[in-house]
């Protein structure tokens, strides 16, 4: 990583500063590094900092779409779901990175009751 600084991209990321992220991306810092330090992916920091533009950046430029973050204890896509980045999601699946099937809703009298039930 002489050509650049990974910290630097990595902050960069998660403020938005998408001049600085091309800036160290193409001074080859690599983008699906986990610093032990932060134990996150710039991807995923990212899109949790609701960084719409740097994810896509990102990923057009070699991010992994299904590399999870492992302080995040998330993947991309769990990431871009949780902050409702829409665009992100899209691009993701595009990629090849498959959409969580839906949670199980539960009955009527369950939401009523506030609690979930069964049928043995």
């Amino acid at each position: 990583m002489s050509g650049g600084n990974w910290k630097e991209m990595y902050q960069a990321g998660c403020e938005g500063d998408l001049a600085l992220v091309e800036y160290h991306v193409k001074a080859g810092v690599d983008v699906n590094y986990a610093h032990p330090e932060f134990l996150s992916t710039p991807l995923v920091a990212a899109i949790l900092a609701g960084q719409e533009a740097v994810a896509l950046y990102l990923l057009e430029n070699g991010a992994m779409p299904d590399l999870a973050s492992e302080f995040d204890a998330a993947t991309p896509m769990q990431a871009a779901r949780r902050t409702g980045l829409a665009a992100v999601e899209e691009r993701l699946h595009a990629l090849g990175v498959p959409r969580p099937a839906p949670a199980a809703r539960p009955g009527w009298l369950a939401r009523l009751l506030g609690r979930s039930t069964t049928l043995a």
